[in-house]
């Protein structure tokens, strides 16, 4: 297929994979997000319950917004006191600095099912790498929940409402998701964007260290903060057990792209790191099938103007889905990341976390433990192997 027909096809798929009413319709904020969640289908909601979600920054700005999500409920959800603080420790907040957001001017705001909603900008500066504490209550929840279920960061809730409170007591509870909560911006320094991260368990930080922010975009986030780079925002868009071509845990990253990545403020580059799902799943997929939904990424995303960086899938013998059929898909998809060229960059996440012994195991000391997840020392080696100078297209 030509690439004129690729993208032709692209953009008849992003047409009928769009969902109604749903973020990627909106224009974002001016702005730069500074951090962000893919959103997803958790359960039932509890009417009259406040949850208080820890979210770190990368970004330094001004003028905070954040995004409420009821990407996947099934009818309007109301918030009624939504508030912005800094955390002090667990729960509890700096003294003086819990503020609640307002929407459109008003104190409340009721979300469509299927939309998304920022709140108005909250006067002041965000400070990057910092522990912004969001506490939202609704008393009318009910239907499907949207938010994103592992976090890697403790969070908390509360029945009741307790989102003006800068005390932890009320909080008493702790969780490890986040709830309707997608995405905070910020307005950066002029000329600042910002890099997502899409991608499956091992973006979402899973075998990390909990409440550490030790996720590979993490690192990467810490880097750019020291560096000359003109990308400094970052927003981890992994989804435990996600795949390229087709749902499952979470949408695919086909049809999660506009919602979840290009929709986000102040988006310069678009990372991809996924495929390992797609090809453990024993349904059929080929390499080819793959290259195909790369292919229509790359499209989209440089449709949309923006950037993309493709990383090599990373070794996975030992985990139990791991057979030498598999293998050999993996081989043949990352020859093609590699030499295709029809990326604006490639990181070989591969060569990074393999065994120099045995090319299809993870290196033991990058291992989480169960040969398909690294550790943060392999998180960090991960994002140490980014090239920030290729994080911007248009620059180089």
């Amino acid at each position: 297929m030509t690439r004129l027909r690729r993208l032709v096809a692209a953009v008849l798929t992003a047409a009928a994979l769009q969902v109604p009413s749903a973020s990627a319709a909106e224009n974002p904020p001016d702005g730069v997000v500074t951090w962000g969640a893919s959103a997803d289908r958790m359960g039932e909601a509890v009417a009259g319950r406040g949850y208080r979600m820890v979210v770190h920054t990368s970004v330094a700005g001004r003028d905070l917004r954040i995004r409420l999500s009821n990407a996947f409920g099934d009818r309007p959800v109301t918030f009624d006191s939504v508030y912005a603080g800094l955390r002090k420790e667990g729960a509890e907040l700096v003294r003086g600095s819990n503020r609640r957001l307002a929407f459109a001017g008003a104190d409340s705001v009721t979300v469509p099912a299927g939309a998304t909603v920022y709140s108005d900008p909250l006067p002041g500066k965000l400070p990057a790498g910092t522990d912004l504490v969001i506490s939202i209550h609704s008393a009318d929840a009910a239907g499907p929940v949207t938010g994103h279920w592992m976090a890697m960061q403790t969070s908390y809730l509360t029945e009741g409402d307790h989102t003006a409170e800068e005390s932890g007591a009320p909080w008493a509870a702790s969780i490890g998701s986040w709830f309707y909560l997608d995405a905070v911006s910020v307005r950066a320094a002029p000329g600042i964007g910002a890099v997502v991260a899409l991608g499956d368990s091992i973006t979402d930080g899973w075998q990390s260290t909990t409440d550490l922010n030790r996720r590979w975009p993490d690192y990467l986030a810490r880097r750019l903060r020291k560096s000359p780079s003109t990308v400094k925002g970052v927003a981890d868009e992994g989804i435990s057990g996600n795949r390229v071509l087709t749902d499952g845990p979470g949408q695919s990253a086909l049809n999660r792209l506009d919602r979840d990545v290009l929709s986000l403020p102040g988006v310069r580059t678009v990372f991809l790191f996924e495929g390992v799902n797609d090809i453990k799943s024993h349904t059929g997929v080929t390499a080819q099938d793959l290259i195909d939904g790369y292919r229509q990424i790359a499209d989209r995303v440089h449709a949309a103007g923006k950037c993309l960086v493709v990383s090599t899938v990373g070794p996975f013998k030992g985990w139990s889905e791991w057979d030498p059929a598999a293998e050999a898909v993996r081989q043949e998809v990352n020859q093609y990341i590699r030499d295709s060229g029809e990326f604006d960059a490639v990181t070989d996440f591969d060569r990074v976390l393999r065994s120099p012994y045995d090319h299809e195991r993870m290196l033991p000391f990058f291992d989480g433990g169960d040969h398909i997840h690294p550790n943060d020392k392999g998180m960090q080696a991960m994002a140490d192997a980014v090239d920030l100078d290729r994080l911007d297209c248009a620059g180089n």
